[in-house]
This record gives structure tokens, C-alpha cells and sequence, in this order.
């Protein structure tokens, strides 16, 4: 990303902490970040599309650092994903987000709201994913509501422990209590075999999502990280350096992401990163090259097969 644009999404983040998103004009941005209107117009369309920047930012540096988590590690340990519960609850809390939904959530913005919306969507579709690495395929048809109600459990216990303590710093305390719960109430849930949702929900309330191979998604992210680290300490240019990593950005965002990846501009990004002068990282980009060949693949044979 752009380095002057990435200065005003800082500077626009920690006005929104501390004045709140309603309360901060874009006059007062300007101001804050030293640019004049021309330029913020030239990055973003509006104060909207700014806030939606900002989660943007968080979500990919979240979703970056809980994959790392999994590098090496059994996917079905719960302690890795008791770690990613307290990695995103850590960021949720030092980034303002709950106050910052509440916000979008009591205001009048429909894109906003919408974009909040599916965030939550996607962090439950994450969620129900990763019950499935842990509590296994013979569980699937309940780990939907067993992710719907860890989220609600989760975020309760953190509410009223904040309340009665009047500290946010027992997170770990928390999660592990509510992870620990999570372990019942799926052995609960599935001794009974009671439903309430259907998994083929997530697909109606996103919609192509099922389609991706969740497996190669993860073997994506657990390669991109690696590759990250390898374009900042190889390339000593700055600007060289943030023209290959915004590659990186915009083939993992449309993968991971996008309803229909464009796959001739994937596969061109991918060409220019392959070209770069020192030809650096090509063990790293033909396992990228490979995942997303294999990714497309499976798009095409699920679209004949319907």
C-alpha cells in the first residue's frame, strides 16, 4: 500500500479511538495528517470507505499473524486456536473495534453496516472451519451452532469480567474459560444431535464462499507469510519493496476475499513478482503458483458439476 496512504489510515485510526468515528470530521483528518482534501479524495471516496480501510488493515495483519500460528503446528490442537482466540481479542481491544461497530451498527450508513455484517459473517465461517480441524468431519453437521454460540459465550464473558473487574487485562483468563467450555458443549451438542443450523447456511449468507478448498486456502496463507518476510529483507529499495508486497496483498485479497477472483489478474501479478530483477523467492512463488492453479481448478470443476 502506498506509504502516504497508509500514514492517513494511522492517523484517521487513532482519531476515530480517541474523538470517536462520529464525531471526527474529515476536515479534522486533514488536519491531523497533514494532507489537503484533493489528496484524501485521491485515496478515499469518503469518511465510510476510510473506516472500512481501517478494519481492512487490522483484518489482514490479524489473519496474517493467526496463520503464522499454524506454521509447523497440528491444526487440530486447541491450544493454537485458544492462542488465535486471544490474538484477536487483544487486537479487537487495542484497535477499538467493538466501540467502533457500535457506532457504524447505530448510524445510518448502509455500506458500512454491510461491510460490518460480513465481517462477522467471515470470522463465523473462519470459526466453523477451524472447529472442524479440531473437532473433526463426523462433527460437521453441528459445529455451525457450536461457532455461533462460543461467539456469543466469548464475547459475554469478556463484557461482564470487564464489568466486575473493571480491567481488561485477564483476557487469556477469559478465552481459556470460554474455550474450555467450547470442549462441553460440543460433546454436549453432539451426544444429542440436536441441530438448530444447517452448515449450508454459510453459503447463503455468502454466497461462494463453500466453493473455495479450505485446505488450499491455508496452505496460501501459510506460504504468503514466509514470502512476505523474504520480499522486506531482499529488497532494500523502499518503493520496490511496497510494489511487490502490494502484489502480494491484492493476489491474497482476491483469493481469500473476492465472490469471483479475476484470474488473469492474479495470475499477471503473479507473472511481475516472478520477474523481479534478482529473481528472488522462486521456490516460494511456484508453491503460490501452484495453490492458486489447484484453487482455480476446483472453481471450474465445481461451476460444471452444477
Amino acid at each position: 500500500m502506498n506509504e502516504r496512504k497508509q500514514h492517513v489510515i494511522n492517523k484517521a485510526h487513532q482519531l476515530f479511538i480517541e474523538k470517536g468515528y462520529q464525531a471526527t470530521s474529515i476536515q479534522d483528518i486533514l488536519d491531523f495528517s497533514g494532507i489537503s482534501k484533493g489528496t484524501f479524495y485521491k485515496y478515499f471516496s469518503s469518511k465510510s470507505e476510510l473506516l472500512i480501510a481501517i478494519y481492512k488493515t487490522v483484518y489482514k495483519k490479524l489473519e496474517k499473524e493467526r496463520n503464522e500460528l499454524l506454521i509447523g503446528k497440528n491444526p487440530a490442537d486447541i491450544e493454537i486456536f485458544a492462542k488465535q482466540m486471544e490474538m484477536a481479542m487483544i487486537t479487537n481491544r487495542k484497535n477499538k473495534l467493538i466501540a467502533l461497530y457500535e457506532e457504524v451498527m447505530a448510524s445510518n450508513d448502509v455500506d458500512l453496516k454491510q461491510y460490518i455484517s460480513h465481517s462477522r459473517l467471515r470470522s463465523l465461517r473462519w470459526m466453523y472451519g477451524r472447529f472442524i480441524d479440531i473437532f473433526g468431519e463426523q462433527n460437521k453437521p453441528y459445529l455451525l451452532d457450536c461457532a455461533i454460540m462460543f461467539t456469543g459465550l466469548l464475547q459475554n464473558n469478556l463484557h461482564y469480567n470487564r464489568v466486575a473487574t473493571n480491567s481488561s487485562e485477564n483476557i487469556s483468563e477469559v478465552v481459556r474459560y470460554s474455550v474450555n467450555r467450547l470442549v462441553q458443549m460440543v460433546h454436549e451438542v453432539t451426544e444429542t444431535g440436536e441441530q438448530l443450523h444447517e452448515p449450508e447456511l454459510l453459503e447463503k449468507w455468502l454466497p461462494g464462499a463453500q466453493k473455495k478448498n479450505r485446505e488450499q486456502l491455508d496452505q496460501f496463507c501459510k506460504i504468503t507469510g514466509p514470502l512476505r518476510n523474504s520480499i522486506t529483507k531482499q529488497i532494500q529499495e523502499i518503493n520496490e519493496q511496497e510494489k511487490y508486497l502490494e502484489l502480494l496483498d491484492f493476489i491474497q485479497e482476491e483469493i481469500m476475499h473476492t465472490k469471483e477472483p479475476r484470474k488473469f489478474l492474479i495470475e499477471s501479478a503473479l507473472q511481475t513478482l516472478q520477474n523481479n530483477p534478482a529473481a528472488l523467492w522462486q521456490k516460494e512463488l511456484q508453491q503460490v503458483n501452484q495453490i492458486t492453479t489447484s484453487f482455480f481448478q476446483q472453481l471450474e470443476d465445481t461451476e460444471e458439476q452444477n
